[in-house]
């Protein structure tokens, strides 16, 4: 191994760690949900006239995406796409809110857990690393457990940005999804023009109080635990993990919301599945 594979095992490694040390400050957070009902990113950005872009990929197997989040944020939303397009940029939403059905499945779509568990056994020396790692470097990448994802608490947004016209993406140093030593939004493995890239897009962000989860580069959220954490606030956050009925549009907590979407046994499995995907080797 070279010394520069060395090096970056390390930081991916200690950017993980990091990770997992705020999912258990997140786990611990207070939580008085409001019962904010939800808006339609897309309804509201054709109302207002602003131009945003929406994927059109399913998020695994059959289920589709879902462009709502809570009302007050959708709308903030919206006006973050209108001064995206006043400076040539659009916004495209990757993802909105999350169901419990969808975020489970999430952490075991193929091509995501199999690049987390890539990046396990590069981190583990090349050998077959414990569930209990996978799990781990899981939980920070892909929440395991309602309480610490955002996108179930209808929260929070994945995004990409494009250049206004051209079409061509506004370059971050990789486009989303991404699984890497490069996918925290300080990687010192980004040139310095695409974190000049990052940053820009997260002070447009954060002007409207949206952080960005430090280890995703495409991930911000706000009135959560997460968004409470990052600015310092100890007071019990607004929104919590709920499930919403698309019907009347009324929101209702997670009955279990620390329980884990896919437990150990489960992961294990999957480690299994994907060496099997794999041919044997990963």
């Amino acid at each position: 191994m070279t010394t520069d594979d060395q090096t970056r095992r390390a930081y991916w490694a200690e950017q993980m760690e990091q990770g997992y040390a705020m999912v258990q400050q997140l786990l611990a957070f207070p939580v008085e949900e409001s019962g904010e009902r939800f808006a339609s990113l897309p309804e509201l950005a054709a109302e207002g006239g602003v131009e945003m872009l929406f994927s059109t990929s399913k998020i695994a197997g059959n289920l589709d995406r879902i462009y709502f989040m809570r009302e007050s944020l959708a709308r903030e939303v919206v006006e973050i796409g209108r001064e995206m397009n006043e400076r040539g940029w659009v916004l495209k939403i990757e993802e909105g809110f999350r169901t419990l059905e969808m975020q489970g499945q999430l952490v075991r779509k193929p091509s995501v857990f199999d690049a987390i568990l890539q990046k396990c056994i590069w981190e583990n020396g090349g050998e077959i690393p414990p569930v209990e790692l996978v799990s781990r470097r899981a939980i920070v990448m892909v929440a395991n457990i309602p309480k610490i994802g955002s996108h179930m608490s209808g929260s929070a947004i994945d995004i990409s940005v494009f250049h206004r016209g051209g079409g061509t993406e506004v370059w971050r140093g990789n486009a989303y999804l991404e699984i890497s030593e490069r996918t925290p939004m300080r990687s010192p493995y980004i040139s310095a023009e695409d974190l000049e890239n990052r940053l820009a897009i997260t002070a447009m962000m954060e002007s409207r109080g949206f952080m960005h989860f430090p280890f995703e580069f495409w991930h911000y959220n706000k009135g959560d635990a997460g968004g409470h954490l990052l600015t310092g606030n100890p007071a019990p956050c607004r929104y919590g993990p709920v499930n919403w009925d698309p019907e009347t549009n009324e929101v209702t907590p997670v009955a279990d919301p620390m329980t884990p979407l896919n437990p150990l046994p489960v992961i294990e499995k999957e480690i299994a599945a994907a060496f099997a995907r794999a041919g044997g080797s990963v």
